[in-house]
C-alpha cells in the first residue's frame, strides 16, 4: 500500500525474518486478483490476492495480513484470501494482525509473537525505527506534492523523489533515515521552480488503499502534479496509525476536528473512511481549495455513502467535486481525460472569479 512497505520491511527484517516483497502492482497483478477473487469484491481485495500470488511464486511461505471490523468488508479479507489461495493449491501460513483492543501494547505483543518471542524493549525499538521510516517517507511525499506542480524540471523532480525513497529504504539508522529525506527535499528545492504561480489546489478524498496505492489509482497524484495541480491527500498512513492504533498519543490528532466538520451532513460511522471523506471535504472548502476529487474502489460501501452527501457539501460550500471509481476495467487514458476536463473547468472558474474581483 503505497510506500508503507519501506517501514514494514524494516520492522520484519528487524525481527530476523526474510522479507519477500511482491513486485510493484501491474496489470498482471490486477489480472490475477480479478481472475480468482469474487467479481463483486472491491479492488483492494483483488489487488491483495494478486500480490500474494506473485509473492508466493517468488518463494514466500508466510503471509502477514491486517484484520479489521465492519461495516466495511475489509474485516473479511484475510479469510476470503486464505480460502482462495488454498483452493488454488498454495501452501502457506497466514498471520493476521487484528486491530488491538487496548492500544499499542497489543501491537508490540503481536510483533513479539511473529519474531519468536523477542524482548518487549527490542520490539518497541523496532517499531520506533519503522515509525521513523514512515515519517521520512511522508515528508518526502508531501514535498513532491508541493514542488512537482511548480517545478520546471518535472521529470527530474520525480527522479529525485524516487531516489529519495530508495535511500530511505536502505537507511539503517534513524539519523540516516531523516538525512536521506532532508537531502532529497533540499534537492527538490534546488530545482528550477515557478514561484510566481499559484497552482490549482485539489483535495484528494476517499478510501485509504486507493488513496495511498498509486498502482490502483493510476498514479493520480503524480498525474495531477504533472498537470500543474497541487494535491493534498485526506489520508496519510502515520495519521491513520496514530488515530486508530496509538490512541493519538504519538502526534497531534486532527480526527475529532474532522469528524466535527462532517456532523452537519453525516452523524454516524458508516465504516471505512466515509465520515472522514465528508469531513475533509468541508475542511478543504474552508481552506479555499479549488476543487475536490473523491476516489475509491467500485462498490466500496462507505465511500458510496459519502458520495451521496458530497453534492450537498459542494452546493453549500461552493466547491466543485468529482468522484472517480476504480476497478480492473479502469484505464489510464480514461482517468487522464476526466482529470484534464475537471482541471480545465476549475481553471476557467478560477479565471472567471479573478476577473470579477478585478472588476
Amino acid at each position: 500500500m503505497g510506500n508503507s512497505y519501506i517501514a514494514f520491511k524494516a520492522l520484519l527484517k528487524g525481527l530476523d525474518l526474510e522479507v519477500i516483497l511482491p513486485p510493484p502492482i501491474t496489470q498482471r497483478t490486477l489480472a490475477l486478483g480479478s481472475k480468482y477473487a469474487p467479481e463483486c469484491a472491491c479492488l483492494p481485495l483483488k489487488t491483495n490476492v494478486g500480490n500474494f500470488i506473485e509473492a508466493l511464486e517468488l518463494g514466500a511461505d508466510t503471509i502477514v495480513m491486517a484484520g479489521g471490523w465492519g461495516p466495511c468488508r475489509f474485516g473479511y479479507y484475510a479469510q476470503i484470501q486464505r480460502g482462495i489461495l488454498e483452493d488454488l493449491g498454495y501452501s502457506f501460513n497466514m498471520v493476521v494482525f487484528e486491530p488491538p483492543d487496548t492500544g499499542f501494547d497489543d501491537l508490540i505483543e503481536q510483533a513479539r509473537f511473529l519474531g519468536g518471542g523477542i524482548r518487549f524493549k527490542e520490539a518497541l525499538s523496532l517499531f520506533k525505527f519503522a515509525w521513523n521510516k514512515l515519517i521520512a517517507c511522508e515528508k518526502l511525499e508531501k514535498a513532491i506534492e508541493f514542488y512537482l506542480p511548480r517545478s520546471e524540471e518535472k521529470e527530474q523532480a520525480l527522479a529525485v523523489y524516487r531516489q529519495g525513497l530508495q535511500a530511505i529504504d536502505m537507511a539503517e539508522s534513524r539519523e540516516e533515515v531523516h538525512f536521506c529525506a532532508d537531502q532529497s527535499i533540499q534537492r527538490l528545492k534546488n530545482l528550477s521552480c515557478r514561484n510566481d504561480i499559484q497552482p490549482l489546489k485539489i483535495g484528494l478524498l476517499g478510501e485509504i488503499f486507493t488513496i495511498l496505492e498509486p498502482g490502483t489509482n493510476y498514479y493520480i497524484c503524480e498525474t495531477l502534479g504533472l498537470l500543474g495541480v497541487e494535491v493534498k491527500r485526506s489520508i496519510y498512513l502515520t495519521d491513520w496509525i496514530n488515530d486508530h492504533l496509538l490512541a493519538g498519543l504519538v502526534k497531534k490528532s486532527r480526527r475529532k476536528k474532522i469528524i466535527k466538520r462532517a456532523r452537519p451532513y453525516i452523524n454516524y460511522w458508516v465504516g471505512g473512511h466515509g465520515r472522514e471523506t465528508v469531513g475533509y471535504a468541508v475542511e478543504y472548502a474552508r481552506r479555499g481549495y479549488d476543487g475536490l476529487i473523491q476516489i475509491g474502489p467500485l462498490t466500496c460501501m462507505p465511500e458510496i455513502v459519502a458520495q451521496t452527501v458530497l453534492p450537498r457539501v459542494s452546493e453549500d460550500k461552493g466547491i466543485p467535486v468529482m468522484t472517480l471509481w476504480f476497478d480492473e476495467q479502469s484505464s489510464a487514458a480514461g482517468i487522464q481525460t476526466r482529470l484534464e476536463a475537471f482541471i480545465d473547468m476549475l481553471q476557467r472558474q478560477k479565471s472567471s472569479y479573478s476577473r470579477e474581483v478585478e472588476a
